[in-house]
C-alpha cells in the first residue's frame, strides 16, 4: 500500500493543520493529542514517510531512527515522566487499531497506566 500524503499527520507535517506542539527537531515532531487518554497523552511522528513501525524500520536510514528514538526520550523527558515513569505505544495496522496511516508513538504519563492489555474472556 502506498503511502497516503493527505493523512492528517501528513498534514501537520506540511503546516496545513495546526498542531499543539511540544518538541521538534531535524527527525521528529511531537504534539499533544486531541483526544487526550491521560493527562499527558503525546504524540511523536517521524517527519519522514512511514506508515508504521514495520516500514519506518525497514526504509528510514540510521540517523533517521536513532533521532527518532532520541525525539521520544526527549519529549518524556521535557514533560517530566521519567521520575514515576510512562508508557509508549504505536499502533500497527487494523487489528491493532491504527487510525492514522503515519507511524507514531503515543506516549502517555502522569497517571497509573494499568494492566498492558484488557483481558479477553
Amino acid at each position: 500500500m502506498a503511502y497516503d500524503d493527505q493523512n492528517i499527520f501528513a498534514r501537520i507535517l506540511k503546516g496545513e493543520i495546526p498542531c499543539d506542539k511540544v518538541y521538534e527537531d531535524d527527525h521528529a515532531l511531537a504534539f499533544n493529542d486531541i483526544n487526550p487518554q491521560a493527562p499527558v497523552h503525546v504524540l511523536v511522528i517521524p517527519k519522514g514517510r512511514y506508515q508504521s513501525l514495520d516500514d519506518f524500520s525497514e526504509k528510514a536510514p540510521e540517523a533517521e531512527i536513532a533521532g527518532f528514538i532520541r525525539a521520544v526520550g526527549n519529549v518524556a523527558r521535557e514533560l517530566g515522566l521519567t521520575g514515576d515513569g510512562y508508557r509508549i505505544l504505536a499502533n500497527h495496522g487494523a487489528d491493532a487499531r491504527q487510525e492514522v496511516p503515519h507511524f507514531h508513538v503515543h506516549v502517555f504519563g502522569k497517571r497509573d497506566m494499568g494492566p498492558m492489555l484488557r483481558r479477553e474472556r
